[in-house]
C-alpha cells in the first residue's frame, strides 16, 4: 500500500468510481465505467463513459473525471479509482480496469508520476498502481522544452 493513499481511502473511491459508473452511457460497447478523481483539495471528482455513434467523440469515464475537475479549477490530483465491466453485471464484479493510452496521456499532463491509480474489479479485488508504472517514459511539457528533437 502507497504511502500516498490508505486502504479506506481507495475503498471509498473504488465505491464512489461504482457511483458514477451508474451514470455512464455506453449503447454501443455496453462496457460502463465509472472514475472517481481524488484532488489535492480533498474535492472528489466523478465521471462516466460517454459514447458516440461515431465513436470518435466518445469520451472515457478518467477523462470525464478530469476535465470535470480541471473545469472547475483544480490542477492538483492526488489518486484515481477505476472500475468497469459490460451492462447488466453490477452485481458480479469483472476483470480489474486499468485506463487507456489516452486516459494515462491526460493524467500525464496534470499528475506526477507517483499519481496513484486504483485499478478495480470491485472494493474487494483492486490493485494500486502509480502513473509511472503504467505510462513509463511518457511525453510530456518536458519533451516540448527539449532543445534538441525527440530521441
Amino acid at each position: 500500500m502507497t504511502e500516498k493513499l490508505q486502504k479506506t481511502e481507495a475503498v471509498r473511491l473504488i465505491r464512489l468510481a461504482e457511483e458514477a459508473r451508474k451514470q455512464a452511457y455506453a449503447p454501443y460497447s455496453g462496457f460502463l465505467v465509472g472514475a472517481a478523481l481524488l484532488a489535492e483539495s480533498g474535492e472528489v471528482y466523478m465521471g462516466c463513459n460517454i459514447e458516440n455513434a461515431a465513436y470518435g467523440p466518445s469520451n472515457c469515464a478518467e477523462r470525464t473525471a478530469f476535465f470535470k475537475a480541471v473545469s472547475e479549477g483544480e490542477r492538483r490530483f492526488s489518486a484515481i479509482a477505476v472500475v468497469g465491466r459490460p451492462a447488466g453485471t453490477s452485481d458480479s464484479p469483472g476483470r480489474i480496469c486499468t485506463p487507456c493510452g489516452v486516459c494515462r496521456q491526460v493524467m500525464a499532463e496534470f499528475c506526477e508520476p507517483d499519481f496513484v491509480i486504483v485499478a478495480a474489479a470491485d472494493e474487494n479485488r483492486w490493485i494500486l498502481y502509480t502513473l509511472g508504472e503504467l505510462l513509463p517514459e511518457s511525453f510530456g511539457a518536458q519533451n516540448l522544452e527539449a532543445k534538441e528533437a525527440c530521441k
